[in-house]
């Protein structure tokens, strides 16, 4: 077993653009390593996204690839709170997963991330695979 994934993809609340303490917090404990994007569904779920996983190539989320100083601490802080992990009863309402994704510069990265783990409405899907600009 290697070290720990250093690596977390995020393309909701935790990114840069949204006001939020935890998007604060996971600027300052990781490096930001680019824009990047995964294979994927995004869907509105309340006032943040869940992201749905898909095995078709032109399903595409966008998101931020960081590099985090101490994985195990921050994983631990974003576990809770995506609702994820010690203390949350299955089905929990986010899965963290690993999964490639891609950089700006084409390259690709193995990185933590967090799969929807609800039914989602068809009607909700944000198209543009963008949070912020749906």
């Amino acid at each position: 077993m290697g070290a720990l994934l250093d690596r977390v993809f995020v393309y909701g609340t935790l990114m840069r653009g949204f006001d939020h303490p935890m998007s604060k917090l996971l600027s300052a404990e990781a490096e930001f390593l680019g824009e990047a994007s995964c294979r994927g569904r995004l869907y509105m779920v309340a006032h943040y996204p869940g992201l749905l996983l898909s095995d078709n190539a032109d399903d595409v989320v966008f998101g931020e690839l960081y590099r985090m100083r101490q994985p195990t601490d921050l994983l631990a802080t974003l576990d809770d709170y995506e609702s994820v992990g010690p203390g949350y009863q299955p089905p929990t309402l986010y899965l963290r997963e690993t999964l490639p994704v891609t950089l700006g510069d084409a390259t690709v990265s193995e990185a933590w991330t967090y799969i929807y783990n609800r039914p989602v409405e068809e009607s909700k899907r944000i198209v543009s695979g963008r949070f912020l600009q749906p």
